[in-house]
């Protein structure tokens, strides 16, 4: 019976390279879970800010739906009369503080120009820590369709 070859591996004769120490491998575990921690807290922190956007832009659909009825009304009516009105709107399921300040604009000589600024400012009654209560402010100008002085100057 002829004799079969048997192909031997070679091992090298000095052992330099063995595989990764328990003090290696743990070194390396706890750098990648400070990354992870890192990406999963900014992770908390984006999600925190997007609820805070989505609130915000409620808030601001508030004002501009107030701002839109009063613009509605003639410029005579009771809606527009000077002073300083504060209701509470549901919207969303969500309370808003309205309060809504009609100005008479003045001229230089403090005569009454026939020009109302008109300020809605919109603040949500119980917010999360996501938005710090922060309002929604919109101003608008509102005039007469007589004839007068309209100049707007700061």
């Amino acid at each position: 019976m002829p004799r079969q070859k048997v192909m031997k591996i070679q091992t090298p004769k000095n052992k330099t390279e063995r595989g990764f120490t328990l003090v290696e491998t743990s070194i390396a575990m706890v750098v990648m879970m400070v990354g992870a921690l890192g990406v999963a807290s900014l992770f908390v922190f984006s999600m925190q800010n997007n609820v805070g956007g989505s609130e915000r832009a409620l808030a601001m659909a508030v004002a501009q739906q107030q701002l839109e009825q009063i613009r509605s009304v003639t410029y005579e009516d009771a809606t527009l009369n000077v002073g300083t009105a504060t209701s509470t709107v549901r919207s969303a399921d969500r309370d808003y503080t309205v309060e809504r300040t009609v100005a008479q604009e003045t001229n230089a000589d403090n005569s009454p120009k026939e020009l109302k600024k008109i300020t809605i400012k919109v603040t949500p009654q119980a917010s999360g820590p996501n938005w710090v209560s922060t309002p929604v402010v919109l101003v608008s100008l509102r005039s007469t369709l007589a004839t007068g002085n309209y100049a707007v100057a700061n």
